[in-house]
């Protein structure tokens, strides 16, 4: 099934989303999001080919909300949830840095998941207990060990409370800071070793749902702001605390929770 779903996202990758770069204009939802043409020409060219490997209910983010619930709710045999398009405002801006992310979950957590950028060619994929990998090198490709005052963060301070964005930006215990706008491709940098941390405020299951499996098959960690056991709880905003390195973890978790409140 992987090979299979890999080759699905390859194909609408380059068929639907690259012959549109820098060629399309933003269309606005009403609360005040927008998506192109390219995220819905790749959804409904990706709804039809993983039907075909694997008859789940289909949860794409360019469904409607009510929509996305339905899914969710019919998805007890399994539910792939789809982002075709991650990093839209990066893809109109010809920012070579936005994916297509593909997930099956069965019983609320990812089995599989895949997450391509047709403008670097980077492939990152993982099947649950079999590990992850970038273009067939296993993760992650380096580990460094270092404090947490020497690490490279990744942080999206938009979704994340005002008390906890002020502590970071005044006193932030890393070295360095980005932030790339793509949230699968986020995860899968700290999978890979290029970020040593990554937080994030709340996501949605088209965010995280392959991401956060290729993290874990890579050997890192993660938990969400509020509890230990990602997985739990409702799907439907899910902040991150996560870092490859055991040790940098939970001092990185530990710094973040004791100033969100």
């Amino acid at each position: 099934m992987l090979e299979r779903v890999i080759a699905a996202v390859k194909e609408v990758a380059h068929q639907e989303i690259m012959p549109r770069y820098l060629q399309v204009e933003r269309i606005y939802k009403e609360d005040g999001s927008f998506y192109t043409e390219a995220d819905m020409a790749a959804q409904t060219s990706l709804l039809e080919k993983l039907h075909r490997i694997c008859p789940a209910a289909m949860l794409g983010e360019e469904m409607t909300g009510l929509q996305q619930h339905e899914q969710w709710e019919a998805g007890q045999d399994g539910v792939w949830a789809i982002d075709p398009l991650d990093g839209t405002s990066n893809f109109m801006n010809g920012l070579p840095f936005f994916a297509t992310s593909v997930a099956l979950l069965r019983e609320g957590r990812s089995v599989l998941g895949v997450v391509y950028n047709p403008a670097t060619d980077e492939l990152f994929y993982a099947e649950r207990g079999k590990g992850a990998f970038l273009n067939g090198k296993p993760l992650p490709l380096s580990r460094r060990n270092i404090p947490l005052s020497k690490a490279i963060a990744n942080v999206d301070f938009k979704r994340l409370n005002r008390k906890l964005a002020e502590a970071v930006v005044a006193g932030h215990p890393y070295a360095s800071q980005r932030n790339f706008g793509a949230c699968a491709l986020e995860w899968c940098y700290t999978a890979a070793g290029y970020f040593d941390l990554y937080l994030h405020g709340g996501q949605k299951p088209w965010d995280y749902a392959a991401g956060c499996l290729i993290l874990e098959e890579a050997g890192g960690h993660r938990c969400a702001l509020d509890k230990d056991d990602y997985w739990s709880g409702q799907p439907w905003r899910r902040s991150v605390i996560a870092a490859l390195d055991q040790e940098l973890f939970n001092q990185w978790r530990d710094w973040v929770r004791s100033h969100q409140s």
